[in-house]
């Protein structure tokens, strides 16, 4: 049974339609997912028609071609590929159930423990927009995937109320991540039923951060508890937080900004416990900001002016959005807009998710080496056509052997 926006290919194949596994062992090599698996004791004891390592090549190839059914992507991933001639005897498409089966089997696990392995901050010295003096630039947000709304996804991952108080029509799963503000890339990921808040989600991530990290976060993030844990991993943050709370002015600074004290809000009128921050206010003016009136309210760890100016870290902040873009890209242009994950249960759903940062990681080392040949910004390549490209790549080239 199709899953609402998979969508059946009308025309025939063409050789640009053919998966690029060209791209995805040279991100994730077959020595290391065959090493991932097997450290995850999923490891094959005899040779069969979809052995581990092509199953979760064949996970990642779902996603890169979500729109499509499994027989079709098993079909595409082996239709023409030099490696497929080297089976002993005839080798047939495996059918919907065997793939199923073999999804089952190989579990959620490998598909972690490999972006696990892999993903590595990409941001070089030379990187456009990856860094703000001796700090690199990493942004925490969070975003929801619909699942399919069998019973074992509503019972495990929930689903968010409507306005109404309805209940939505699929159940949701949360995923919260880190990316790097100049590649996008997404570097650490935490995921959970959505009835999980972000904050606890986040509480996963700060062990990825640490000195020379500048952590931005929107509004979502405020909490004196999560801000002492994010800072206590050594990364100095950039936060906003909603206009409406009172900050007592400590000191004032030449650029404008103060210096205050946050508290936990039982502590809020003895002041006890205190920790001090750097409060930075502005607001927005111009036609393309109809709020302009209401105050934008930043804080930050850096609390000497000399060293970050208070002008310049209220221009930095925005690049937080770039995380809002790297959700944009995995969640409409990768796995196709309005579409729902493929999987039924829990741990066939955290596997699709998994394998979908990884194919996106992918994806975006491509367009950081590239962007690094060409000298010029990543923000001027264009995600869409980077999929597409890898899409065309020869597969046979990749010299993948099963």
């Amino acid at each position: 049974m199709p899953r609402p926006g998979q969508v059946k290919l009308e025309s025939e194949e063409r050789l640009s339609d053919r998966i690029a596994i060209g791209l995805l062992t040279r991100t994730f090599p077959p020595e290391l997912v065959d090493r991932v698996v097997a450290e995850c004791g999923r490891g094959g004891q005899r040779t069969r028609l979809l052995p581990p390592r092509v199953v979760v090549y064949f996970v990642l190839a779902m996603c890169l071609f979500s729109g499509q059914g499994y027989e079709e992507v098993a079909r595409l991933l082996t239709q023409g590929l030099a490696w497929a001639r080297r089976w002993s005897g005839e080798w047939q498409v495996p059918s919907t159930a065997a793939i199923s089966r073999a999804r089952v089997k190989l579990g959620a696990a490998p598909m972690k423990a490999l972006f696990a392995e892999v993903a590595r901050p990409l941001a070089t010295e030379s990187t456009v927009g990856a860094r703000y003096r001796r700090w690199r630039l990493i942004a925490v947000d969070g975003t929801v995937f619909d699942i399919p709304d069998s019973e074992d996804n509503a019972a495990y991952f929930g689903r968010p109320a409507t306005h109404r108080t309805e209940r939505c029509a699929y159940p949701q799963v949360r995923i919260v991540g880190l990316a790097e503000c100049g590649t996008h890339a997404i570097t650490a990921a935490a995921l959970g039923p959505c009835t999980t808040s972000e904050h606890v989600l986040a509480r996963e991530l700060f062990g990825h951060t640490g000195v020379g990290d500048l952590l931005l976060a929107d509004r979502g993030f405020s909490g004196v508890q999560l801000w002492r844990e994010a800072y206590a991993a050594g990364a100095d943050l950039l936060w906003r937080i909603r206009s409406h709370l009172i900050l007592p002015v400590v000191q004032e600074l030449s650029d404008g900004s103060y210096l205050s004290d946050i508290v936990k809000g039982a502590d809020h009128r003895k002041r006890a416990d205190p920790t001090r921050v750097r409060v930075i206010e502005y607001t927005l003016t111009g036609a393309g900001y109809p709020d302009s009136d209401a105050p934008i309210r930043l804080l930050t760890t850096i609390l000497d002016p000399e060293q970050a100016p208070a002008v310049e870290l209220a221009a930095l902040y925005h690049e937080r959005w770039e995380i809002e873009n790297a959700f944009d890209e995995l969640k409409t242009h990768q796995r196709g807009p309005a579409q729902v994950l493929r999987s039924r249960s829990p741990e066939g759903v955290e596997q699709e998710v998994w394998a979908h940062l990884l194919v996106h990681y992918a994806i975006r080392t491509l367009m950081h080496d590239t962007a690094g040949h060409a000298r010029i910004d990543t923000d001027r390549l264009s995600f869409t056509r980077s999929i597409r490209l890898a899409r065309r790549q020869v597969t046979a080239q990749a010299g993948f052997s099963p």
